[in-house]
């Protein structure tokens, strides 16, 4: 790196106004956005060694190892809630950034010519990892001469990429298997570029090292849930099957199958949503990064644009295939739960047109009833009022009327009767009006 650099640390943009006017609160972050990662100025030759983290653990094992390291130096630790960082550290520098899902510690150096083990990076003994190793990446930026481009007899023939970028101003080669560190090796062989270009560079090489190998985790996921989903569609098949079988279907227990389907499918989609939102994203970038190199192909030697989107582009076609059969599945289960149920409806409707019929004719049996046991009162009441007027007419007879009770008691019947008969319907014709509310 340049020792003119001034200062390391990412500086946070200052608040305050514009020509006077207040600035909105997120103008800062919105500006400083643009400048978040900038390309460090590597001078050549040099290495770079980059370590990714997954940080299930969330961005506070991260602030634990940077203020761990900071110690060491003994210097300021960062931020709690800083997103990138820089520190210098031996002859190089150390680079920190939070992803969303991960976190990258970059060593930038100059290269040892004699061996790795006088490279001072700081993932020796003492450096505590933040979560697992998801990418490892070393990448040697050396003067294209005869000595260097002997290198390339080094990497493995049968997945070497070798092209050129920046106008053939520099030369890319990897063959992205891992070394006995586990690293992917990356060599740049540069005859012409400028501090910045190379840092440019760099970065890109890196960023698709570590994105493609990001993007490739949806791949496990889709395997997995492909064979769920091929269950999940036989299943499926063998329901609506047996909706068809109307004498034996069993609705219920039908609709409670493609239920705990519906059920399981969802599940399945919903833990897998963000993975392959994320490989897509990830995909993206290496697009991105793989259209901005603008290669040149080197005779007898395949890209780095060919090779990778000839091997990602079917693992990102398989997770984007099961993502749309999952959808499709849902839809299709969606459907017959619909047709399912609709067929439910239409067997409790009948149900209940066979019950309101049988409450007819008990209504109608109870009507019956009641107009027998109402013409039997009317009679039963109709004999004690008679009944009544007899003894009322006996009695009077000592007054000396000129009617005898026999005839009395023979005229009231018909009026008790009719009198009995009109009470008894006034009767049963309130009780038979609706309630009425007090106010009308």
């Amino acid at each position: 790196m340049s020792d003119e650099t001034p200062k390391l640390e990412f500086q946070p943009r200052a608040q305050g106004s514009v020509m006077g006017f207040p600035a909105h609160e997120g103008r800062p972050g919105a500006l400083g956005e643009v400048h978040a990662r900038p390309h460090p100025l590597i001078e050549k030759p040099r290495v770079l060694i980059q370590l990714s983290f997954m940080t299930e653990g969330g961005a506070a094992v991260d602030h634990a190892v940077l203020s761990e390291l900071s110690r060491r130096l003994g210097i300021a630790a960062p931020e709690r809630n800083a997103r990138h960082h820089a520190m210098k550290w031996g002859k190089g520098t150390l680079r920190w950034e939070r992803h969303t899902e991960f976190s990258t510690y970059l060593w930038e150096g100059p290269l040892a010519e004699n061996g790795r083990a006088q490279e001072d990076s700081p993932f020796g003994n003492g450096f505590s990892p933040p979560g697992t190793v998801i990418s490892g990446i070393r990448l040697e930026i050396r003067k294209w001469t005869q000595a260097s481009e002997k290198l390339v007899a080094g990497f493995d023939p049968t997945s070497l990429c070798y092209s050129l970028v920046e106008r053939g101003a520099a030369a890319i080669i990897t063959d992205f298997r891992q070394d006995g560190d586990g690293l992917t090796r990356i060599l740049v062989l540069d005859r012409g570029l400028t501090p910045a270009s190379t840092g440019a560079l760099s970065q890109r090489l890196i960023d698709i090292e570590t994105y493609r190998t990001l993007a490739m985790l949806g791949l496990p996921m889709a395997l997995t849930l492909s064979g769920r989903a091929r269950r999940i569609e036989d299943r499926l098949a063998q329901t609506t099957l047996e909706m068809k079988a109307v004498e034996t279907r069993d609705s219920q227990t039908l609709l409670a199958d493609l239920t705990g389907l519906a059920a399981e499918l969802e599940a399945d989609a919903a833990s897998s949503l963000y993975r392959f939102g994320a490989s897509r994203a990830y995909d993206g970038i290496v697009t991105e990064r793989l259209r901005a190199l603008d290669e040149e192909p080197v005779q007898g030697y395949d890209t780095w644009a060919g090779f990778l989107l000839r091997r990602m582009a079917p693992a990102m076609r398989t997770c984007r295939s099961v993502e749309e059969r999952q959808a499709n599945l849902s839809r299709k289960l969606t459907r017959a739960t619909t047709l399912l149920r609709t067929w439910v409806d239409v067997d409790v409707e009948k149900q209940n047109r066979d019950l309101l019929a049988s409450m007819n004719n008990r209504a109608r049996l109870q009507l019956r009833l009641q107009q027998t046991v109402e013409g039997l009162s009317v009679a039963a009441v109709s004999y004690y009022v008679v009944g009544l007027i007899g003894y009322v007419a006996k009695g009077a007879s000592v007054f000396g009327h000129a009617f005898a009770p026999e005839v009395v008691t023979a005229a009231s019947v018909p009026v008790a009767i009719l009198l009995v008969w009109w009470g008894v319907r006034r009767v049963r014709k309130m009780h038979s009006e609706p309630a009425r509310h007090p106010g009308e």
